[in-house]
């Protein structure tokens, strides 16, 4: 059976006693997840060591970074590399998500340096594909997102592409109180596992998990976690308030 993953990002949010609070209050729910059912964390790089203390021995909690460096190492004033995370014993890290492609530029080339540097760390990559408002507009959302597969991903040995886990955002909805239908995600989400078919076989792409992030949030999450191939959500605003993101959790199926 695939993960099925509830992954919070919390962006750039929180301070340290607010982090501190909001993991202690998800915890104090005493969740259980089943064996195929994980919750991660993507927090802000200074909360990394905290998070991974209170998680530890936690079952099926993981910490993820938010980030890391298309550079192994060097002079890079203010970047973090996928060894320093690999050496504070991160699991997870998201590469690729709209707001580093939109806001700070990141193609699709960087996309896959950072995803062979993550994997050589022994990091698992939740890698970020989906389309603006005006491509959704154009119908042109497949062709966009196949794109970003290929020129990130497709590289890959099997081995390799069997560690990712794939989120798909709606760009148009991240933020904006807009959804995705249940539908509109499924055939997306169908298309992705498709198209990992035709280049990795159907095996790995029926074991590949894949996310769905965009206004993800309590009241929705069962209806889109539902569908075939949708594996669970990169929650964003939901994930900061801890009654909402304990419902998402219990919202796996």
């Amino acid at each position: 059976m695939r993960k099925k993953i509830a992954a919070a990002n919390w962006k750039m949010n929180l301070n340290v006693e607010q982090a501190t609070n909001l993991l202690d209050e998800i915890l104090s729910a005493n969740i259980t997840l089943n064996e195929h059912q994980f919750a991660v964390f993507a927090i802000p790089f200074p909360y990394l060591q905290m998070a991974n203390s209170k998680l530890a021995g936690q079952n099926n909690l993981y910490v993820a970074a938010q980030n890391c460096s298309d550079k192994a190492s060097g002079a890079y004033t203010g970047e973090v590399s996928a060894a320093m995370l690999q050496s504070l014993q991160i699991k997870y890290v998201v590469i690729g998500h709209s707001e580093r492609r939109e806001l700070f530029n990141e193609s699709n080339a960087q996309l896959a340096e950072k995803t062979n540097l993550a994997l050589a760390n022994g990091l698992i990559p939740i890698f970020c594909c989906g389309e603006p408002l005006s491509v959704r507009e154009e119908n042109n959302q497949n062709e966009f997102v196949a794109k970003q597969l290929k020129e990130s991903l497709f590289h890959l040995s099997l081995d390799q592409i069997k560690q990712i886990i794939i989120a798909y955002e709606p760009i148009w909805a991240i933020g904006t109180g807009k959804t995705a239908s249940a539908e509109q995600a499924q055939e997306i989400h169908a298309f992705i596992r498709t198209e990992i078919a035709n280049k990795f076989g159907q095996e790995i792409a029926n074991n590949m998990s894949i996310l769905y992030g965009g206004s993800v949030k309590a009241s929705n999450a069962v209806e889109i976690f539902s569908q075939t191939d949708v594996d669970g959500g990169l929650v964003g605003g939901a994930s900061l308030q801890p009654a909402e993101f304990i419902s998402i959790i219990k919202s796996l199926p």
